[in-house]
């Protein structure tokens, strides 16, 4: 018998590996929703993925990217009070139930504690506090008489500046320098019963330092003077103040340094202050940073007050606090900033 070749053809070929190749991919499949299936039930348990981040920095022309970032902010801003709103909703509907409001973390109530912070009943500091320079002020032997003075050739702007600082502190005058020493002018002022010697300092005609000298025996504390603002800057302020002795605010002044700085500032004024001038002069400290204003407050009603602000206005960091009067060379130095050593916490103050 003869056997004949019958010739396969090759879309046959190609149907039964077409036919074969679904049954791969369906098997494949398989295994890949089964691998998703675990992904997904990993990721569940894990935290949950969030979308990669879009960085603004990215877009290289600058308008664009100044565009963005301001949609950015702005969506931020209505995200944040919309939750605002929602809470402030969940509150008035939970009533008394509601949950006590959430102190934010913020610097000064993070404030790294100090060992020698101020306990007002230590007897310690109370013996300190009767045998110190200032002692005999708030003994009420003495009445501050205050002379103020400026670096040589000052400028308007640093003259306007003391002139209008001796109408909020009472009993003081103001004298020009006149190329003298702070040496010989010293030696003058005791002569002359005056408590208290200020200089303000300047720097391209404006005020940048000031030196506080108590006398006749000290202590001398040297400030930065920064932000400095005369009444015709400042908005919105009161006619100009009278003569009558402010009342006297100091803020947060918790340490030795700063309790001895605070009784340095409220040796400048006088013990019994004139409630019918209705003044206030508030030193407040914080962060180290002494904030100076002068209000004047006006009732409006029995339960509401207003405040006026009179001027000047600064803001003094101390740079050092020496023992006795001034004395540049041979002076003996209880503190001194140094910036990199102790700025290097930020919830780390002196004051």
């Amino acid at each position: 018998m003869d056997i004949t070749e019958v010739p396969v053809s090759q879309d046959n070929k190609s149907k039964k590996k077409k036919n074969k190749k679904p049954k791969k991919n369906s098997e494949s499949q398989e295994g890949n929703e089964a691998e998703k299936k675990e992904v997904e039930e990993k990721m569940e348990k894990s935290e949950p993925a969030f979308p990669p981040t879009f960085s603004v920095s990215e877009i290289k022309n600058k308008q664009r990217r100044h565009l963005m970032f301001m949609k950015l902010k702005q969506e931020k801003r209505k995200q944040k009070m919309q939750l605002k709103k929602k809470k402030k909703k969940e509150r008035e509907a939970l009533g008394d139930k509601a949950p006590p409001k959430e102190i934010p973390k913020t610097i000064e109530n993070q404030r790294v504690y100090d060992e020698t912070t101020v306990d007002p009943e230590d007897e310690e500091i109370a013996f300190d506090e009767g045998t110190d320079e200032f002692s005999a002020y708030f003994n009420g032997l003495t009445n501050p008489q205050v002379l103020i003075t400026t670096s040589d050739r000052p400028r308007g702007r640093t003259v306007r500046f003391c002139e209008q600082l001796a109408t909020v502190i009472p009993n003081a005058y103001v004298y020009y320098r006149r190329g003298l020493a702070l040496k010989r002018i010293i030696p003058q002022c005791v002569a002359r019963n005056f408590t208290y010697l200020i200089v303000v300092n300047e720097d391209r005609k404006v005020p940048n330092g000031l030196v506080l000298c108590h006398l006749p025996d000290g202590p001398t504390a040297h400030f930065k003077v920064s932000s400095a603002r005369l009444r015709k800057e400042i908005k919105r302020r009161g006619k100009d103040p009278t003569e009558h002795y402010p009342e006297v605010i100091l803020n947060n002044f918790t340490t030795r340094l700063g309790h001895s700085i605070g009784r340095m500032f409220a040796a400048l004024f006088p013990q019994d202050p004139q409630f019918v001038g209705r003044q206030v002069a508030t030193f407040h400290n914080q962060r180290d940073f002494i904030f100076f204003r002068f209000h004047r407050y006006i009732f409006k009603n029995e339960k509401k007050v207003g405040i006026q602000e009179l001027g000047p206005r600064f803001t003094l960091k101390l740079r050092s606090l020496q023992k006795g009067t001034f004395d540049s060379k041979f002076g003996e130095y209880e503190w001194v900033l140094k910036r990199h050593e102790m700025d290097a916490c930020r919830r780390k103050f002196q004051l």
